[in-house]
């Protein structure tokens, strides 16, 4: 661990609250980041104890259902905090349906906050880096179910991960001039508190640990490694790619 790898740097992380994000907060403060933590109104009261746990963390609102209150919380964030360098857009959601159960209320649900929530939120992010002229980097987190599917995983969150993965290349491309890195990392499945419901499956969990090569489930702190990673200098010459963090589940 480098206390000094993030020194003076600014990271802003969508969906701050949940599992991932309080992984990735305690990732990047822990290497001398500054860290804008955000997350819906209604889950101020969680947010922000997460952030005065953490030190140089600070709890923003916003809904990455709406790219003016994106817009605004970036604002709100760099106005408490100084600067934006590193964008991580973690917000994200399921609902589980076979296909020919899903309602167009599902669908939208999952994609506006999976691939449009993070479309806008990058670009939020970008526009910020652009106005301080010195580059940045953006993460994005996709899902192993955006390079391979199952069925369990359901259409709208296979979709909308697989958007996120082929999103991250263009705007790799579109700019990579300004010094702005954009990759996405994607996690196998983890266990977290929005995930807990799911692995009370017996059948399930063992499936699951049965069709990964080293039989273990990512960590929130694994998938926030990776991010880490992504996010410094150590990575300045990675743009345009998803990295797996999957104990080889793709590999097959």
């Amino acid at each position: 661990m480098d206390s000094e790898l993030f020194a003076g740097k600014v990271a802003f992380i969508t969906g701050g609250a949940g599992g991932l994000g309080q992984a990735m907060a305690a990732a990047f403060t822990e290497q001398g980041a500054t860290v804008a933590l955000a997350d819906l109104p209604s889950r101020a009261d969680e947010l922000t104890p997460v952030a005065a746990r953490l030190p140089r963390a600070v709890p923003v609102q916003l809904d990455v259902r709406d790219s003016a209150s994106i817009r605004a919380a970036v604002q709100e964030a760099v106005n408490r905090v100084g600067s934006l360098d590193i964008m991580v857009c973690n917000a994200g959601l399921n609902v589980r349906k076979p296909s020919l159960e899903v309602i167009e209320a599902d669908w939208d649900s999952v994609v506006d906050v999976n691939l449009r929530g993070v479309f806008f939120s990058a670009q939020a992010g970008a526009a910020q880096m652009l106005r301080q002229g010195r580059g940045g980097k953006i993460v994005c987190i996709a899902s192993i179910m955006g390079l391979v599917a199952a069925a369990t995983s359901g259409a709208a969150y296979c979709a909308s991960k697989a958007g996120v993965v082929n999103l991250t290349r263009l705007l790799a491309i579109e700019w990579a001039s300004h010094n702005i890195q954009v990759n996405s990392v994607a996690p196998t499945y983890v266990r977290t508190p929005l995930t807990e419901a799911v692995f009370k499956d017996e059948a399930f969990l063992r499936h699951v640990l049965g069709r990964t090569p080293n039989g273990q489930l990512a960590t929130p702190r694994s998938v926030a490694d990776a991010v880490v990673f992504l996010a410094s200098s150590k990575a300045d010459m990675i743009t345009g790619t998803t990295l797996p963090v999957d104990g080889g589940w793709t590999a097959w």
